[in-house]
């Protein structure tokens, strides 16, 4: 296992997916932070991150996603994510982060909400 974060996006019917492998910490959030900025400032307002092998979430972490929320929120857009396993989760909810972020089971449930 790698202690970094990798990703791979693609686009399905006009809504970018990042499906996101690794950790999301203070070390790897930059690097997805800025990737996620240049898809938004590139006019994509849908965007999906899929954390089904995502195993760690660090507060660096929920701190991109606190942001990319409120920047896609403020251009009529939306961060939604999906297939967040249960430690990660335990994160988010500790942190009470569930109530704002958009969380859905399965990726196709998180496309259709858009």
């Amino acid at each position: 296992m790698t202690n970094g974060l990798t990703f791979e996006t693609e686009e399905q019917d006009g809504k970018l997916i990042f499906r996101l492998n690794g950790r999301l910490d203070a070390t790897t959030s930059a690097n997805l932070e800025a990737k996620l900025n240049e898809q938004i400032e590139a006019g994509h307002k849908h965007i999906l991150l899929d954390f089904g092998s995502i195993d760690y979430l660090s507060s660096a972490g929920m701190r991109l996603l606190l942001s990319a929320t409120k920047r896609l929120n403020g251009t009529e857009g939306k961060l939604a994510l999906c297939s967040i396993g249960d430690d990660v989760m335990e994160i988010i909810k500790v942190a009470g982060f569930e109530r704002i972020l958009s969380i859905f089971a399965t990726e196709q449930e998180a496309i259709s909400s858009f």
